[in-house]
């Protein structure tokens, strides 16, 4: 008798377990199936978004998605999406009329110095095969370097690093490598070496190591947070976007800054870098201003260009017409691109 009643409860719940089990399996696949609907109403939605854009949106969409599976363009999944919002709906893009004048290695005309900041007559304008630098000899220092960096697929191997950094004979400094030793500053690029090297060859990697292209750094920021911002304009941000143009350069808050002994470059307090994205006549751009101490995250350190161009005495973008050169020079960007 104990035995049968022990085998009955011992079927009771067991047949009371295996029901409850179907009940959670049931509920398993109908949530299965909602999640199974839900992605292919978005992959219809998209689909239908995707076949009534215009050819030239269609190719667009198309390399961003080729790129994303490139391993060293270093676009993550999230960014395609994003992206694709961006590019054709945000807010932060500005209608304008094609800007004048060549567009090579920057957008829009070389940055102007003004006011006081003019100092003897402008800056000597420095042209290279892979960028352009506004340089200042009487600092002395580079007030700002200009590139441009477009999508290549493959992504070419860089040639190997120079070792040595060059005195550029055109200017009338002649800045020395010799002035940074031991100095706690590291011989900072503002055109950078991997970018260049890759778009257009080791000639214009080898002219990236001319003196009129360095600023003092601190090792942390060089090290940091700058080379992780010209880590993405190399790779994923042509990637994204298909090219994009870049300007870089010295922050001094002071009159007459100190300099890296009695004939060395001038050492700036911080250092700013404007990024500028083209997408069917429209403009956006995200800037940054590092202090020298600069640590954290990227977006910490996002301004706007009208702040930069009050810290430094420089007029960006001079050839954009005035209400489009003021609405993209006031607009701090929502996020890191």
């Amino acid at each position: 008798m104990s035995r049968r009643k022990t085998s009955a409860t011992s079927t009771r719940a067991s047949g009371g377990k295996s029901a409850s089990s179907r009940k959670n399996g049931s509920r398993g696949r109908r949530r299965a199936r909602w999640a199974l609907w839900f992605n292919l109403l978005i992959i219809a939605a998209l689909a239908g978004w995707y076949v009534t854009q215009p050819a030239a949106r269609r190719d667009e969409v198309n390399r961003l998605l080729r790129n994303s599976l490139d391993r060293d363009k270093r676009i993550e999944p999230l960014d395609v999406a994003w992206d694709i919002y961006q590019l054709y709906y945000s807010p932060d893009f500005v209608s304008v009329p094609p800007a004048p004048g060549d567009h090579t290695h920057v957008y829009a005309g070389p940055p102007v110095a003004t006011g006081a900041n003019a100092r003897d007559g402008g800056l000597r304008l420095l042209a290279n095969q892979g960028y352009l630098v506004g340089y200042d000899d009487t600092l002395p220092s580079p007030r700002w370097a200009a590139y441009r960096v477009v999508d290549l697929t493959p992504l070419p191997s860089a040639p190997e690093r120079p070792e040595t950094f060059e005195v550029d004979a055109r200017t009338a400094s002649r800045v020395r490598s010799d002035a940074y030793t031991n100095t706690g500053y590291d011989r900072g690029h503002l055109a950078p070496n991997y970018a260049i090297a890759t778009r257009h060859g080791e000639q214009a990697q080898r002219e990236t190591f001319l003196l009129s292209n360095i600023i003092p750094q601190k090792h942390g920021l060089n090290a940091g947070l700058w080379k992780q911002l010209e880590t993405r304009i190399a790779t994923s941000y042509p990637a994204r976007f298909g090219e994009v143009w870049v300007l870089a350069g010295p922050v001094f808050s002071r009159p007459t800054p100190p300099t890296l002994g009695s004939d060395g470059p001038a050492v700036p307090d911080a250092c700013y870098m404007i990024i500028l994205d083209e997408s069917d006549g429209r403009l956006r751009a995200m800037a940054f201003v590092f202090p020298q101490d600069a640590a954290g995250e990227l977006d910490r350190y996002l301004t706007t260009i009208d702040t930069i161009e009050a810290r430094t005495g420089l007029d960006f973008f001079p050839a954009l017409a005035d209400a489009a050169e003021n609405q993209l020079e006031e607009q701090r960007a929502s996020r890191v691109w």
